[in-house]
């Protein structure tokens, strides 16, 4: 939550200046991203697990997602500003194909954050169903929420 309230600000800022924000902005909130995961790692060092972040795996799922949420949120800014509401005509298509590529970017990135999890051997089986498992109703969620249906 705090890397896209990071996006959210980002854009929102950039907004108010009436410029997008650019490549250098997008650089910054990848290095942001790297920190609270420095913190979220420091924060779990007494645990029996290790994990060591595939940075080139998940730098361009998150470069994507960052890319898309400050798209996503300058659209959202416009619609805004011009009196429109979020879910009329074309908004609510764009809003819905771009939650859900944001949705699935996440997914995507969660996935391959678990098989940076060192497990002793005998829960690494455990950790692939698990794994397995929590994608699978992430992009189910993902395809949900971004359409707004209720289960």
């Amino acid at each position: 939550m705090r890397k896209d309230a990071l996006v959210i600000r980002c854009a929102a800022e950039a907004f108010a200046r009436g410029a997008r924000p650019d490549a250098g902005a997008v650089q910054r909130l990848l290095a942001e991203a790297r920190a609270i995961d420095r913190e979220f790692l420091a924060g779990i060092g007494r645990l029996p697990v290790r994990i060591e972040i595939p940075y080139g795996r998940i730098e361009p799922l998150r470069l994507r997602r960052i890319e898309r949420g400050l798209e996503l949120c300058w659209h959202i800014l416009e619609a805004w500003r011009q009196g429109q509401r979020l879910r009329d005509g074309a908004q609510r298509a764009e809003l819905e194909r771009g939650l859900r590529e944001i949705l699935t970017l996440y997914c995507e990135e969660t996935a391959a954050l678990s098989h940076s999890v060192q497990l002793p051997a005998l829960l690494v089986p455990l950790r692939e169903r698990v794994a397995g498992a929590l994608l699978r109703i992430m992009r189910e969620t993902a395809a949900d929420i971004a359409t707004h249906k209720r289960r």
